[in-house]
């Protein structure tokens, strides 16, 4: 798994690995960009107007948010991309963190409209993601929703299967959903799937 100084490293290479992945519909990316214009048009339409990204990155997407005249807030674990997004929203609140600590207090202080996390969860681990997801659903406004858009599968036996048809390419490193599993758990989570390997999750708060 990269640390900060190995995203810090990656940054300005990111949106461009990405979407050579997303165009070629190959793991992990295929569908990328697709989930990406779902979560944004969602929360426009819901007229979300305070918005939390977890695990930011280059704000590729809250980026497209800000500029509609959301107010983000967000947590990243790299300096680099933190700087890179703040380019884009100098007037977002952004914190530097490894959530996987949890949030930094002052993003724990706050309620929000919609709770974006995008590519990042996977970086914890399957009893750490739905303790994450258990303990930032109630930072949540009344009808707000978190969407949740990564590498997931729709049962731990497709995970399987996909990962031994990858082979060499798979990132034994990340911890990938596994839905039937997840849902055990949090039972009201809704899934769309948008490729074989990817997929949305939106959960009520």
């Amino acid at each position: 798994m990269l640390n900060s100084k190995g995203f810090d490293l990656w940054a300005d290479g990111y949106d461009k690995s990405v979407g050579m992945s997303d165009k070629d519909g190959t793991y992990p990316f295929a569908g990328y960009k697709q989930i990406l214009n779902v979560i944004y048009n969602r929360v426009l339409t819901s007229k979300s107007n305070t918005v939390l990204d977890i695990g930011f990155g280059t704000a590729a997407l809250t980026a497209k948010l800000y500029e509609r005249g959301c107010h983000i807030w967000g947590q990243d674990f790299s300096e680099r991309m933190i700087e890179l997004a703040k380019k884009k929203m100098p007037k977002a609140e952004l914190f530097q963190g490894d959530f996987s600590n949890g949030l930094v207090d002052e993003l724990e202080h706050n309620r929000y409209d919609a709770i974006i996390a995008t590519y990042s969860l996977h970086h914890l681990s399957d009893g750490q993601k739905i303790h994450f997801i258990k303990k930032i659903l109630p930072l949540l406004h009344d009808g707000g929703c978190l969407y949740i858009g990564d590498v997931m599968f729709e049962t731990r036996t497709e995970l399987e299967r996909q990962k031994a048809l990858i082979g060499e390419e798979w990132d034994d490193e990340e911890f990938y959903f596994a839905l039937d599993e997840l849902t055990e758990f949090i039972p009201q989570a809704k899934y769309e799937k948008f490729s074989f390997c990817a997929g949305l999750l939106s959960i009520k708060g």
